[in-house]
């Protein structure tokens, strides 16, 4: 890489770990930085993978006060993240790259859905709930959560890309929580995966470590950032916040896949 180029790659790593902290799909930033350096797309995805470990991390660390209350619920989701992060990380290196590109937009649009709608459907359930006779939700979101986080998980993995926003969607629906409190939960889960998949990409595949070193540094600063101020931001802002990232998530998807 030449000087101009790592300077891209850092700067894409601190957006990314900012934008994971508070949303998710920072992998939309750094990726395209990554083939613009000329690595290959497997080679960017490995490198991207591992270099935000440390973004991950930084941005549930970030968000540690959100998390009190919340262990054991987090413990047995980050075991379910692990194995769709490690399931992932395989289809990576066995599916043609472009296995995902035509299913994913429509996922990414469908978790924006449930993000706008998550009030109203929440409190449809909060109204069926009464009418049985019980306020109280499972407190894993039950076997449904179970299996939506397992497949967004093998999608993380995979790719990573929007990842967060399916989480959010996801917990949103079925778990009785504030959104901030989800998302602290979400970036433990993106940790999870992106760790597991790291662990499995050093054994197996051919990183590029000057690319994984520069995201490390920027996505672990943009982490701390991106906490520092989404943990600030009200459940309406955020929602909005999300919905737009994801909303140009999904652009830069479809121009990939069909530009």
């Amino acid at each position: 890489m030449t000087i101009w180029e790592m300077l891209a790659v850092f700067v894409a790593g601190i957006s990314a770990g900012a934008i994971n902290s508070v949303v998710g799909s920072g992998t939309l930033i750094t990726f395209p930085v990554l083939l613009a350096t000329g690595l290959s797309p497997v080679t960017a995805t490995v490198s991207n993978a591992l270099g935000l470990v440390s973004g991950a991390i930084s941005g549930a660390i970030g968000y540690r006060a959100e998390l009190v209350g919340q262990r054991d619920r987090t413990i047995r989701l980050s075991i379910v993240a692990a194995v769709g992060g490690i399931s992932g990380a395989v289809l990576l290196l066995t599916l043609p790259p472009t296995a995902f590109e035509t299913i994913v937009p429509i996922l990414v649009a469908l978790a924006l859905v449930l993000v706008v709608l998550q009030p109203r459907i929440s409190r449809a359930v909060q109204r069926r709930r009464a009418a049985k006779g019980t306020t109280d939700a499972h407190p894993d979101g039950g076997p449904l959560l179970i299996v939506g986080l397992l497949a967004a998980s093998i999608y993380g993995g995979y790719f990573t890309a929007a990842q967060g926003i399916l989480y959010v969607a996801l917990m949103g629906m079925l778990l009785n929580e504030s959104l901030q409190r989800i998302n602290a939960v979400k970036n433990v889960l993106a940790a999870v995966v992106n760790s597991i998949a790291a662990l499995f990409f050093i054994i197996v595949a051919d990183p590029d470590w000057t690319a994984v070193i520069l995201i490390a540094i920027g996505s672990a600063i943009g982490g701390q950032v991106g906490a520092k101020y989404g943990r600030k931001l009200s459940p309406t802002v955020l929602r909005a916040f999300i919905v737009a990232v994801g909303t140009v998530a999904i652009a830069q998807l479809l121009l990939r896949r069909y530009g």
